[in-house]
């Protein structure tokens, strides 16, 4: 879940004390505290200008996912890909405030394939829209911002790319 949970949950499962090592890592992670904040403050305060910039790059790369027969086309289909866009936006900002991917795995990636399949979305233009997420969420934030939640988001590109 976190860092500090994950480190202190394997110490007690091997029946010992943090080594120095677990101890210096969430220092570490405890350090960046103030940026992991700023970071999920700025995409929490910018989320519909980060979801309208997402899909706007999207339809425009894929035309075709709003035109009719796509799956984008028409007022409902459209508002639930702006859903899954928050949803997933969300599921990033939760890593970077735990300093963990383990929710975006638990709660994003384990099952998307079915789901998505299910809903007749394909994999690939859910990939291609974390993608522009990815982009229009980064030119929002500092070099440092960006190194620090960078990899989460690529983190979610990778997991639904497996999935494909």
């Amino acid at each position: 879940m976190s860092v500090v949970r994950d480190l202190i949950l394997k110490a007690d499962d091997d029946l010992r004390y943090p080594s120095s090592g677990e101890l210096r890592s969430m220092v570490d992670f405890l350090s960046q505290g103030s940026i992991r904040l700023s970071v999920v403050r700025s995409l929490t305060e910018n989320e519909k200008k980060i979801v309208d910039e997402s899909a706007k790059q999207l339809f425009s790369r894929k035309p075709e996912y709003v035109a009719p027969g796509g799956n984008a086309f028409g007022q409902k289909q459209r508002a639930q890909c702006l859903r899954d866009y928050s949803w997933y936006l969300r599921l990033v900002t939760y890593g970077v405030l735990a300093g963990s991917t383990e929710l975006i795995q638990q709660i994003g990636l384990v099952g998307a394939r079915e789901m998505y399949n299910s809903l007749g979305v394909p994999m690939p233009g859910m990939v291609e829209a974390m993608r522009c997420m990815r982009e229009a969420s980064l030119t929002l934030l500092s070099e440092d911002q960006q190194a620090l939640a960078a990899p989460y988001f690529d983190y979610l590109i990778q997991g639904m790319q497996t999935s494909t």
